[in-house]
């Protein structure tokens, strides 16, 4: 009896620690597996497709769907090459052996193939293997749509992979598109994907000052959302341009949370190689708008950061002219700096969006309001980071501040707004938190 009683206590006591186990789930399924959701949509249909490298069905590799959570093994390991013969089949290779009508398809920054520079212009071409036409969304401004293509197809489907960062273009090229469509009268289905930083809601709110190419929408930087989830705030908040509203319809994952540390089996764009670099990407894009390099043209871009003349650093990196950066800042030139690939996985997702490696650069550079690039990148850092604030708490502050409480202080700066997002992007989630 006591034996009985004592191992109904075990039991007891393995079942109350459970929910704190790490506990892998059942494999995430995307929207565009989900075929018997999406293809009646489409039958009868001229569809046309905006995508790019990352529109791999399943996310395949070696015939079998992605089921991996990161880890700190993981982490580092690089994303498998544009055009790898591992890769399963892209949406429009499915949808065509399908027999869907594919008559165009639609491509946002750094092209189909996703190799263009970051902010680099690319043509409009045919897809090599299926000689579909291939119009770039892309071109330094208003999306437009030639009418001629616009009166070729009934349905746009998206198929994206985000990695959810206000700064992040594909949303906006899909806002732009979907605000097209609504104007004309076409359906626009988005087959939703992982948010690699979907556990993450921090950031100022983007002041309407600051709108641009880099930010269109009052989100903070990381929103926590999926792309799926975003087109739904955009349509219902009245965020298309003029307010308009699009037929829209969302093909949601399956065994998705936002909590599911995704792994990518791609790099979303040239210069993110690695998940560590997806998870740093909220905290080191803030040094586009400074004279600092985040490492582009190196093997680990935003993974480091160096400037030329910062001092007592004990890593140097020297950035070259590679395919995803073909002109990157101080090209050929040392630069000394901090190597952050030795940081924990758990020490990442805890820092979250982060200014500490920003305010390190400045206080070591110690050259002021210089240091923003004033005379040739003017307000870059603000479309950034969304508000004027953060600079100005950066120069005003006493040089003995270490950057990690000066990095606090300023995040503690977001708490109200960020809560007040978080009360509206309520009503359009699809997954739990």
């Amino acid at each position: 009896m006591r034996n009985g009683i004592k191992t109904l206590l075990i039991l007891a006591l393995v079942l109350a620690a459970a929910p704190a186990c790490r506990k892998s789930p059942d494999r995430v399924v995307l929207g565009d597996e989900r075929f018997d959701t999406y293809l009646p949509l489409l039958e009868g249909k001229r569809v046309a497709i905006l995508s790019n490298q990352s529109g791999i069905v399943g996310d395949v590799v070696d015939g079998e769907p992605l089921r991996r959570e990161v880890n700190d093994e993981t982490i580092d390991e690089p994303f498998l090459p544009h055009g790898s013969e591992r890769l399963g089949p892209h949406l429009i290779d499915v949808l065509l052996d399908k027999g869907v009508n594919v008559v165009a398809l639609f491509s946002p920054e750094h092209g189909f193939r996703g190799l263009a520079d970051a902010g680099e212009l690319v043509g409009d071409s045919r897809d090599a293997k299926t000689g579909v036409p291939v119009i770039s969304l892309f071109k330094g401004g208003k999306v437009e749509i030639p009418q001629e293509v616009l009166d070729s197809f009934d349905i746009l489907v998206t198929d994206l992979q985000d990695v959810g960062l206000r700064y992040y273009t594909y949303y906006i090229t899909l806002q732009d598109a979907m605000a097209i469509c609504a104007e004309n009268g076409k359906r626009v289905v988005v087959l939703d994907r992982p948010n690699p930083n979907g556990f993450l809601v921090e950031g100022d709110i983007l002041e309407d000052r600051y709108f641009s190419s880099i930010g269109s929408i009052p989100v903070p930087t990381a929103h926590g959302m999926t792309l799926g989830e975003l087109a739904l705030m955009m349509n219902g908040e009245g965020w298309l341009r003029d307010g308009l509203k699009c037929d829209l319809e969302v093909v949601p994952c399956l065994n998705y949370t936002h909590r599911t540390l995704y792994s990518l089996i791609l790099p979303p764009s040239p210069n993110l190689k690695t998940m560590r670099s997806v998870f740093l990407y909220s905290s080191m894009c803030y040094f586009a708008g400074t004279i600092v390099t985040e490492g582009r043209g190196t093997a680990f871009p935003f993974e480091v950061y160096g400037h030329p003349d910062m001092t007592g650093q004990p890593f140097s990196f020297t950035p070259r002219s590679i395919p995803g950066a073909t002109r990157p800042r101080f090209m050929d030139r040392e630069c000394h700096g901090k190597d952050l690939r030795s940081l924990p996985l758990d020490t990442l997702l805890a820092r979250g969006s982060d200014f500490r490696y920003v305010i390190d650069a400045y206080q070591n550079l110690n050259i002021g309001d210089a240091f923003f690039g004033i005379n040739d990148l003017g307000d870059h850092f603000e479309l950034l980071t969304g508000t004027r604030r953060v600079r100005e708490a950066i120069e005003a502050a006493d040089p003995s501040v270490s950057p990690a409480a000066l990095s606090a202080q300023i995040k503690a700066g977001w708490k109200e707004e960020v809560e007040a997002f978080r009360s509206l992007r309520e009503k359009y989630l699809i997954y739990s938190d």
